[in-house]
């Protein structure tokens, strides 16, 4: 038996799309009738004005701090523990990241940790919903009010999450989606900005399609990027749309099935769902706390000589050797985001999964804890 981390969860549906594109010979990302209903049904269902398609989340986030005019000498607070993606836009603006610790319980940025960074520097808070569940809004957006601050969330992981029943991506100035094949729904590669502000819609889409200009195209008008998603990407986003209430039910009760057979497990944490949250679990996250007696690493290479994929949990900025040699950040800076980042790891939680197949996983982890098949491994 072998049990991916993440599957795509697809059909005929995204066949029928995509020949559709074929057939009329649109394939590139400046025609095709695809690309605006991918745009229009999106943001739609993320509750925002606009949507405007891009080849990846990291362009995604990359043009929305461009559109807000975020550059040198800007620092940006973002939550530590996310994929780079989300560090490299900001870096690619020549601003400077500011990492911010996070939750023990959501692994999401810390609101109560946010106020003792902000300076004359600081232009926005970067909020990233992590694994699914989202980031507690209220908060960073009264700071936020309060320090004229832009609020950016990464929704990469988080497509139809809702924070006090409002999707995600609509909750700040600019929401950031990426639709990588292992993301809730997927073009293969590719992104979406969101936003209510037409401003901000038409920066992104100039900035997009290298800043074509209106009277003359060949006359630019800023300095643009080839961040333009594929006609033939939107049929398979449109066909994916059509399942992500589907996909998200599924995700749910996966991840609640694990919750129910691994909760009374001792030294592990599992994902949570707060109040205020309707968690889409993007990935089902473990995090070895004592009392499991084994560590990371060799529940993973068990559960793996298992047929059982695992991932490790993402490392976080003030981890990063890269950054820390540059003298940008102290390793020891985000405690609880270190913690998770060495303890933590995902299990298969992908959509196509079976009773079967997760009550073999759990046995298997609960094998591990009781130390069975240990012996001679």
């Amino acid at each position: 038996m072998k049990i991916p981390v993440s599957q795509p969860f697809l059909d005929e549906e995204e066949t029928k799309y995509v020949l559709s594109a074929l057939g009329d010979g649109a394939i590139s990302g400046l025609y095709g009738q695809y690309i605006d209903k991918f745009e229009e049904d999106f943001s739609h269902y993320s509750g925002c004005a606009y949507g405007i398609a891009t080849n990846s989340g990291t362009s995604a986030l990359h043009l929305a701090l461009a559109s807000l005019g975020i550059g040198h000498a800007d620092e940006i607070l973002v939550s530590s523990f996310t994929n780079m993606a989300t560090f490299f836009a900001v870096l690619y603006q020549g601003a400077k990241p500011i990492p911010i610790d996070i939750e023990p319980d959501t692994w999401n940025i810390n609101p109560a940790l946010i106020e003792e960074k902000i300076n004359e520097k600081t232009k926005a808070i970067l909020a990233v919903h992590i694994y699914g569940h989202p980031v507690d809004m209220d908060p960073i957006l009264k700071i936020a009010k309060k320090y004229g601050l832009y609020v950016v969330e990464d929704c990469a992981e988080a497509h139809g999450a809702l924070y006090k029943g409002i999707k995600v991506g609509s909750l700040g100035d600019v929401g950031c989606f990426s639709f990588y094949a292992n993301k809730i729904i997927t073009t293969g590669e590719g992104g979406m900005v969101t936003t209510n502000n037409a401003e901000i819609a038409d920066k992104v889409r100039s900035l997009k399609s290298l800043a074509f200009g209106t009277n003359n195209k060949f006359m630019h008008t800023d300095i643009g990027f080839g961040y333009r998603m594929a006609n033939i990407q939107a049929a398979i986003g449109c066909a994916q749309l059509k399942k992500i209430d589907e996909i998200i039910d599924k995700k749910r009760k996966i991840a609640h099935y694990y919750d129910e057979n691994l909760r009374d497990i001792s030294g592990l944490r599992l994902p949570v769902e707060k109040n205020y949250a309707k968690n889409v679990y993007w990935m089902y996250n473990i995090v070895l706390q004592e009392g499991f007696n084994f560590p990371r690493e060799f529940v993973m290479k068990k559960l793996t000589r298992d047929g059982i994929e695992t991932r490790e949990a993402f490392i976080p900025y003030n981890m990063q050797e890269i950054f820390i040699q540059k003298g940008w950040v102290r390793e020891d800076e985000c405690p609880v985001a270190n913690y998770v980042a060495k303890n933590g790891f995902y299990i298969p939680s992908s959509p196509l999964l079976g009773k079967n197949e997760l009550d073999y996983i759990i046995s298997k982890i609960k094998d591990i804890r009781k130390g069975d098949g240990i012996n001679g491994f």
